[in-house]
């Protein structure tokens, strides 16, 4: 693929962030989720792909665009699978909380692991600890092996988790390992993408979240040399019939970034509200500025990109 295809990227999810910016704080997140998705996929009806989405805004008869089967792009070459979250993080975005972004994935066709909405357990971290963390093992262990790999102290590691009933045994274990914890209330892609970045101040994520959002954290991991794995998490005997319809036949397999998000894979994230990964959408007389990274895994090329967005000029915002 292109690699100016990167660049290409970053033009759609700045337009999502810059028209679910205007939501920010608001209280309304189905308005801001609205706003992103609408921008989203009129942005990509400009560009140089013929897109199938695999990961997105739910099943056809659950939402109006960005489905899951919903053709993309103008048509031509090459062929895609895409991976979107317009807004992740909308109940962030509504609050007007650190941490809300728009994010886009795209992979050769086959690339991505379709995971249903469901649960995924996850570990997450960066280059210099990838080969050290192991899903299996319990908190504890896991944070000594990536302090021996980062050549430091359990007691200097900061671990994102996402703050919900479900993660109280795991937060009690790392608290007695001597690690610093940040707890979030929503979205996850961002803080595990965090974790492969020097000086974000956070060396892993932990913890269940949603399957979807697993593999847009795996395909960045992969473009950064990061380590990540994921299990699958089933709730009902409903979820483990939809996976078997999608092509998963093993429950208990332990997903690696490189299973996750194969290929020559290109992701690209706006900051919408600040956080440890991006700044958020800063608006000034007569436009606004955005914040974004955009990365391909053939070249393990990472950049962040500060823009300018002028309105006379681009009138769709």
């Amino acid at each position: 693929m292109d690699r100016n295809l990167a660049l290409e990227l970053v033009r759609v999810t700045e337009a999502a962030a810059l028209s679910c910016g205007r939501w920010v704080g608001k209280g309304d997140k189905m308005a801001a989720d609205d706003a992103a998705t609408n921008a989203m996929r009129r942005t990509l009806e400009s560009i140089n792909i013929s897109g199938t989405v695999v990961i997105g805004e739910g099943e056809m008869d659950e939402a109006p665009m960005l489905y899951i089967g919903e053709k993309v792009g103008n048509g031509e070459a090459p062929e895609v699978d895409i991976a979107v979250d317009p807004l992740e993080g909308t109940n962030i975005c509504a609050k007007g909380m650190n941490g809300s972004i728009t994010t886009i994935a795209i992979a050769p066709r086959g690339g991505f692991l379709h995971a249903p909405d469901m649960y995924m357990e996850k570990i997450a971290t960066g280059p210099a600890a990838r080969d050290a963390i192991d899903i299996n093992l319990p908190p504890a262990e896991n944070l000594k092996r990536v302090a021996a790999a980062k050549k430091c102290y359990v007691e200097d590691l900061t671990v994102v988790v996402l703050d919900r009933p479900r993660h109280e045994k795991m937060v009690e274990e790392i608290r007695k390992a001597g690690a610093r914890i940040h707890l979030i209330s929503d979205g996850d892609v961002a803080p595990a993408i965090a974790a492969a970045v020097d000086g974000s101040g956070v060396d892993l994520m932990m913890g269940i979240g949603g399957a979807p959002e697993g593999v847009l954290a795996a395909a960045a991991l992969k473009c950064m040399g990061g380590g990540m794995q994921g299990r699958l998490v089933f709730m009902s005997k409903d979820e483990r019939d939809r996976a078997l319809k999608m092509g998963i036949d093993d429950f208990d397999q332990v997903y690696l970034a490189e299973d996750m998000a194969k290929g020559d894979v290109f992701f690209a994230a706006t900051g919408v509200t600040s956080g440890d990964l991006l700044d958020g959408v800063r608006y000034f007389s007569g436009g606004a500025e955005t914040h974004s990274i955009v990365m391909r895994s053939r070249s393990r090329t990472v950049r962040f990109i500060k823009s300018q967005h002028y309105f006379d000029y681009k009138p769709t915002y």
